[in-house]
C-alpha cells in the first residue's frame, strides 16, 4: 500500500475527531476481535485518506497493524506501522505510539537491539502513562536480549504507573501485559513461583477485563511452568487446552509449544520436545517470528544432541548462531556453541584446540547468572577432556573452580577470595556436578576411597531429589544427569576387579531410575539375592566405556567376566532381530539358519564365557543398553530354559516378594470365597495338575519362592488345585486368529472368561484379576516409549494410560508384535508397556519382542496357557512352549519365575530331570514336555 499523501489542518472538524476516534476503537478491538478490527481499520484509513486526516490515518494504521501481529502476520504489521510512522500530518505522540507497538514486533522479527532504539526515539514524544506501557515492551527486547535483570527493573517501573491509571480497557491490557512479561522474565531465571505469580495475576486482570487474546497467551505459558514446576500430567493438561484456545493463531501456537518444548526438554523428555518442535519450527518460519524461531532452532539442537544424532545437531546449532548473531543476540550465542562444541567431542578425538574452546565457552557462559548451571557442567566436560588428553594440571585447575579448592597455596600466603579466584560459589554448582568434580579431585590424588565417597553421595543425593517425580519416564530421563558420574564409579569398581563393588555400584546406580516399584537408596544387596536364587543364576551386564561386563551371582558365589565390546554384541543383535523380522513377515529367502547362526553368535557372546558358573541353572538376566531389544529365547542354550528378564536385581527381588504376597493373601482370600465365586469383573481359574490331588495349603509368610527351589523341584506325586485365579482376555481388532486365541485361553483355565476389547473393559479387568491377556496389534515408539500401544476396539491403551491406576494384574500377557521392546535413557529404567504394567504392581509380563505372525501367536499362547494352567511358573512355561513351537518372540519380564499359586504342581527343572523322576527318553507323570529326539543333546551353555 502507498504512503498516504496526507496533512493535518491545525484545527479538526468533528468528522475528524470521530475518524480519530473510530480509529482508536479499532486498536482497543485489535486484541479482542482482530479479524473485525483489521475491517475496521481499513475502512478509517480509507475515509482519512480520503478527508486528508493525517492522524486518522495513522492511528488507524497502527490498529491494522496490531490485528496483523494478533494474527500471526509480523511482517504485514511492521509494514503498517512503518506506514503510520511517516504518515505526513500525523502528530509526535501519535507517531511515537506507533514506534511503541513497533518495539515488540521488531523484537519478534529478531531485532530486539534495533527495538530498544525505536524505543528510545518514542520516549521523549510520549505521555507518562504511554512512557509506562513502552516499558512493558523494552523488557521484551531486553530478556531477548538476555538483559533480565534490566528487563524486571523495566516491567517494575511499567507496572507502579499502571496500577495508578485511570482504567481504562487499554491501560488493563498493559497491567496484565506487563505482569505477563515479567512473569515471562522470572521464568527465563528460573523463578518459577515468582512467574506463576504473575502470569495468575495476568490472568485474573484478563478475565476480569475481557481480554481473552492475553488469556490466551498467559494460559499458554501455563505447561511451560507446570514442567518447570514438576507436574508433568498436569503440563499436557494444560497444553491441551491451550492448543485448543490458540487454533487460529499460528505464531502465538507455535511459540506456545516451542516454549512447552524446552520445558520438556529441561525435564528430560527430549522425544516429546522433538515431537512438539517438529510443529512449530514450520509455523515460525511461516509467520516471521525469527526471535522465537532461532530459540527453537537452539532447542532443537539440543534434542538432536540428547538423542544421539551429534552431526544433525552441529548444522542446526551452527544455523541457530547465525540467527542469533544477526539478532545482535550475544547472550544466547554460548548456549549454542555449547551444542557445537559436545557434539564434535561426540563425533571427533579431543584436542588442545578443542579443550581451550570448551574452557572460554563455560567462562562465557558463566558471565551471566542464568547460565551457571550450564557453564559448570561444560567446566565439568572440559575437566574431563584435559584428563583423556593427559593433561591433569589443566583438569585440576578446572575442577579447583567447581570446588572451591583453589591450587595449594604457600603457607603464609594470602588467599585470594574465591570469586577473584573464578571460582562459581558452591550453591550455585549444581550438587551432583560439584560431587563429580570433587570424585575427579580425589582421583587425581589416587585417593581412591576419597572418590568412591564423592561419587556415592552424588547419587545418593540425586536419588533423593528423584523421589518426587512419579513419572517413570521423566525419573529415567533425569537420572540421564547422574550417567556419568556413575559411569566414573563404575570405572573405579572394574579397575579394582571386585566382583561384589561392581555389583553394589551397578545396582546402586540402577536405583537411582529405577521406578517407584523398585526404589531403594543402594540396590539389591549381595545376601538377600542369593537368598532368593536358590539354584538359578542371576546375570548383571555391565558396560565400562565400551566394554561389556557380567557380574554372576549364584547362591554359592559372585563372579565378574569381561565380555568384549559392546558394539560387537549390538552388530550381532541387528543381525538377530533383523532375521526374526524377516521370519514373521514370511519373507521367502528368509529361513532358520540366520536366526540360529545370528543366536549362537550372541550365545558365545553373551553366555559360553559363563558356563563354568551357570550350568543348566534357570537364569535372571538383568540387561543394559542394547540388551533390552535382545530376544533371549532365540539364543540356543536357553531353549527350555525358564528365563526371566529385570531391570535390576532389586526390581526382580521386590516383584518376587509381591509375588510371595499376592499368593499369601490369595490363599486366604480364596479359602473365605465360597468355590467358584470370582473376584469381581473377573472370571475365576484354578491351577490344576494332570494328575489329580487335593488343595494345597498357602504357604506361610510372604517369602520369594527361590528360583528352582521346592516349587520347582519337589519329587513326588503332584498337588490339585492350589488355589484360584481370575483370569480375563481380550481380543483386538484387525487379527485373523485374536478370537479364537481368545477362546483358547479361556478354555485353558476354567471359569476364565473373555472381555471386550475395549479401553474401560480392559483397565478394569487389569485393576481387579489376576491374569491378563491380551491378543492385539502393538505399537512402540522409540522416541517416546510410553506412547507405545496396544490397539483396542476404541483406539489405543497407551504406556502412559497405565501409570494412574492404582495396581494391575499380577500377570499380564501382551500377545502383541513389540509390546516387550524398551527404550533405556539409564540402565534401571527400560521404558515401554511391559515397564509400565511392572511400575503398576505387575509380578510379570510376557510380551512380544519382534513382530510376530498371527497363526504363530495362536500356537505359542494357546501352549503357553496350558503349561501356565497345568502349574508351570510363567517363565517354565514360555520357556517350553517356546521350544515346542519353535517360536522365540516372546521374553518374561519381572519375576517369572515366581508361582501364581501357593502350591502348585512341581514340573522338573529345564535343563536337566529331578531327583526322582523319570529316566531320560520317558516323560514323568505330569511331564508336559516330550520326550528328547533320538540322538538330541541337553541344551547347555557350550564351553
Amino acid at each position: 500500500m502507498a504512503t498516504p499523501r496526507l496533512t493535518r489542518t491545525p484545527g479538526r472538524s468533528s468528522g475528524g475527531a470521530l475518524l480519530v476516534r473510530a480509529a482508536e476503537m479499532a486498536v482497543l478491538r485489535s486484541v479482542i476481535d482482530p479479524r473485525q478490527a483489521l475491517r475496521a481499520g481499513r475502512t478509517v484509513l480509507e475515509a482519512a485518506e480520503k478527508a486528508g486526516d493525517g492522524e486518522a490515518a495513522s492511528v488507524a494504521l497502527r490498529a491494522m497493524a496490531l490485528a496483523s501481529r494478533e494474527l500471526g502476520d509480523l511482517q504485514a504489521a511492521e509494514q503498517r506501522l512503518r506506514q503510520a510512522v511517516r504518515t505526513p500530518g500525523a502528530p509526535a505522540e501519535r507517531v511515537a505510539q506507533a514506534r511503541l507497538s513497533l518495539v515488540t514486533v521488531r523484537t519478534e522479527r529478531g531485532h530486539p537491539l534495533q527495538a530498544l532504539r525505536m524505543a528510545a526515539l518514542a520516549w521523549a514524544y510520549l505521555s507518562p502513562l504511554d512512557r509506562a506501557k513502552l516499558d512493558t515492551q523494552r523488557a521484551v527486547a531486553l530478556a531477548h536480549l538476555g538483559r533480565y535483570q534490566e528487563a524486571v527493573a523495566s516491567c517494575d517501573r511499567a507496572l507502579r504507573a499502571l496500577v495508578a491509571a485511570p482504567g481504562t480497557v487499554d491501560d488493563r491490557r498493559f497491567l496484565a501485559g506487563g505482569l505477563l512479561n515479567r512473569g515471562l522474565v522470572h521464568a527465563y531465571r528460573g523463578g518459577w513461583d515468582q512467574a506463576m505469580r504473575d502470569i495468575s495475576a495476568c490472568l485474573q486482570i484478563s478475565r476480569h477485563a475481557g481480554l481473552s487474546h492475553l488469556v490466551r497467551l498467559a494460559a499458554a505459558n501455563l505447561p511451560f511452568l507446570a514442567v518447570r514446576r514438576g507436574d508433568i500430567g498436569g503440563a499436557f493438561t494444560h497444553y491441551r487446552e491451550a492448543e485448543d484456545t490458540l487454533f487460529g493463531y499460528p505464531e502465538r501456537l507455535a511459540t506456545m509449544r516451542a516454549d512447552f518444548a524446552g520445558a520438556l526438554l529441561a525435564a528430560h523428555l527430549p522425544g516429546e520436545a522433538r515431537a512438539l518442535l517438529s510443529l512449530a519450527v514450520p509455523d515460525l518460519e511461516e509467520s516471521g517470528a525469527r526471535v522465537a524461531l532461532a530459540e527453537a532452532r537452539l532447542k532443537l539442537a539440543q534434542v538432536e544432541l540428547l538423542t544421539g544424532d551429534a552431526r544433525e545437531a552441529v548444522a542446526v546449532a551452527e544455523r541457530a548462531m547465525r540467527e542469533l548473531s544477526d539478532q545482535d543476540r550475544r547472550a544466547w550465542l554460548p548456549l549454542a556453541r555449547e551444542v557445537v562444541l559436545r557434539s564434535r567431542l561426540a563425533l571427533e578425538p579431543p584436542t588442545p584446540a578443542l579443550l581451550a574452546e570448551l574452557v572460554a565457552c563455560a567462562d562465557d557462559l558463566e558471565r551471566d547468572s542464568a547460565h551457571l548451571a550450564e557453564a559448570a557442567s561444560l567446566r565439568l566436560t572440559a575437566a574431563e577432556t584435559a584428563l583423556a588428553l593427559g593433561d591433569p594440571a589443566a583438569a585440576s585447575a578446572q575442577l579447583a573452580r567447581l570446588t572451591e579448592e583453589g591450587p595449594a597455596i604457600p603457607p603464609g600466603a594470602r588467599r585470594t577470595p574465591p570469586a577473584q579466584e573464578g571460582c562459581v560459589p558452591a550453591g550455585q554448582v549444581p550438587p551432583l556436578v560439584r560431587q563429580h568434580a570433587l570424585a575427579l579431585a580425589a582421583a587425581l590424588r589416587e585417593d581412591i576411597p576419597a572418590a568412591f565417597r564423592a561419587a556415592e553421595e552424588g547419587l545418593a543425593g540425586m536419588g533423593g531429589r528423584m523421589d518426587s517425580l512419579d513419572d517413570p519416564s521423566v525419573r529415567a530421563h533425569a537420572a540421564r544427569a547422574g550417567e556419568r558420574l556413575a559411569a566414573f564409579g563404575l570405572r573405579l569398581a572394574v579397575r579394582d576387579g571386585c566382583a561384589e563393588e561392581v555389583f553394589a555400584w551397578a545396582e546402586r546406580w540402577r536405583a537411582v531410575a529405577a521406578p517407584v516399584h523398585a526404589r531403594s537408596p543402594h540396590g539389591a544387596g549381595e545376601a538377600e539375592v542369593r537368598a532368593a536364587l536358590g539354584r538359578a543364576a542371576l546375570v548383571e551386564y555391565v558396560t565400562d566405556d565400551g566394554s561389556l561386563f557380567a557380574v554372576v551371582v549364584t547362591a554359592e558365589r559372585m563372579a565378574l567376566r569381561s565380555l568384549g565390546p559392546l558394539r560387537e554384541a549390538g552388530e550381532s543383535l541387528i543381525r538377530l532381530r533383523y532375521s526374526l523380522r524377516r521370519a514373521a513377515l514370511h519373507d521367502g529367502a528368509a529361513g532358520a539358519e540366520p536366526i540360529a547362526a545370528a543366536g549362537a553368535e550372541l550365545e558365545r557372546f553373551l553366555l559360553a564365557p559363563l558356563a563354568a558358573e551357570l550350568g543348566d541353572r534357570p537364569l535372571v538376566l538383568v540387561p543394559t543398553g542394547v540388551l533390552h531389544t535382545l530376544p533371549w529365547s532365540a539364543l540356543p542354550c536357553l531353549r527350555e530354559r525358564p528365563v526371566t528378564v529385570a531391570a535390576s536385581a532389586r526390581s526382580w527381588l521386590t516383584a518376587a516378594r509381591g509375588a510371595a504376597d499376592a499368593r499369601s493373601g490369595h490363599a486366604v482370600s480364596s479359602s473365605a470365597r465360597p468355590p467358584g465365586a470370582a473376584q469381581p469383573g473377573c472370571a475365576v481359574s484354578s491351577a490344576v495338575s494332570s494328575s489329580a490331588g487335593s488343595p494345597g495349603a498357602a504357604r506361610p509368610g510372604p517369602a520369594p519362592v527361590p528360583y528352582g527351589g521346592p516349587a520347582e523341584r519337589s519329587a513326588g506325586a503332584r498337588t490339585g488345585a492350589a488355589g484360584s485365579l481370575a483370569v480375563a482376555a481380550a481380543a483386538g481388532p484387525g487379527l485373523a486368529y485374536a478370537r479364537e486365541e481368545v477362546d483358547r485361553v479361556v478354555a485353558a483355565h476354567p471359569g476364565a472368561r473373555p472381555v471386550a476389547a475395549r479401553r474401560d473393559a480392559v483397565l478394569a479387568a487389569l485393576a481387579s484379576c489376576d491374569v491378563v491377556h491380551l491378543a492385539a496389534h502393538g505399537v512402540f515408539h522409540a522416541r517416546s516409549p510410553l506412547l507405545s500401544s496396544i490397539t483396542l476396539d476404541d483406539g489405543p491403551l497407551m504406556a502412559y494410560d497405565l501409570l494412574g491406576g492404582a495396581r494391575t494384574a499380577r500377570l499380564v500377557v501382551l500377545s502383541a508384535c513389540d509390546s516387550g521392546m524398551a527404550r533405556t535413557p539409564a540402565d534401571g529404567a527400560p521404558l515401554g508397556l511391559a515397564g509400565a504394567f511392572l511400575a503398576q504392581g505387575a509380578t510379570c509380563v510376557v510380551a512380544g519382542m519382534v513382530p510376530v505372525g498371527d497363526e504363530d501367536a495362536l500356537a505359542v499362547m494357546s501352549r503357553f496357557h496350558e503349561l501356565l494352567a497345568a502349574g508351570h511358573t510363567p517363565a517354565s512355561a514360555l520357556a517350553l512352549a517356546s521350544a515346542q513351537t519353535g517360536i522365540a518372540a516372546f521374553t518374561c519380564f519381572g519375576a517369572g519365575d515366581q508361582p501364581l499359586v501357593p502350591r502348585e504342581p512341581n514340573p522338573p527343572a529345564a535343563g536337566g530331570p529331578a531327583p526322582g523322576s523319570a529316566p531320560a527318553g520317558r516323560p514323568a507323570e505330569g511331564d508336559l514336555r516330550p520326550p528328547p529326539r533320538t540322538g538330541e543333546r541337553p541344551v547347555r551353555p557350550p564351553a
